[in-house]
């Protein structure tokens, strides 16, 4: 299971890394997003993965789940879609106000023959 998770998180954060290095807008803000996702999935697994225990520390309960990674997943969940629904906002504005989607706001040198 945490060989899972750490393939998982590496694949997320590279996929994340390639999209945010891309001339595109768009490609940036999905690179971001993957990028935050792959952070929430690793301060998840730091609470170490544990299946069928309790949330929440009772009386008789001696093994429990960690509730603090949890918590900041939940709160960093909230804060990357109203950060990404606002970068998506000012790229909309940017590709109205300028013509293109591109980072530097030109077109991209093309490859190859024309």
């Amino acid at each position: 299971m945490a060989l899972l998770m750490a393939i998982g998180i590496g694949v997320l954060a590279a996929a994340g890394i390639y999209l945010l290095l891309r001339p595109r807008t768009f490609d940036t803000i999905l690179g971001l997003t993957l990028l935050s996702y792959a952070v929430n999935l690793f301060i998840f697994s730091m609470g170490r993965l544990s299946v069928g225990r309790a949330p929440i520390v009772e009386a008789g309960v001696s093994g429990y789940a960690d509730p603090l990674p949890q918590a900041l997943v939940l709160t960093a969940i909230v804060i990357s879609f109203a950060m990404t629904a606002l970068l998506l906002v000012l790229a909309v504005r940017a590709n109205a106000a300028s013509g293109s989607d591109d980072v530097d706001g030109g077109e991209p040198p093309r490859d190859g023959p024309r």
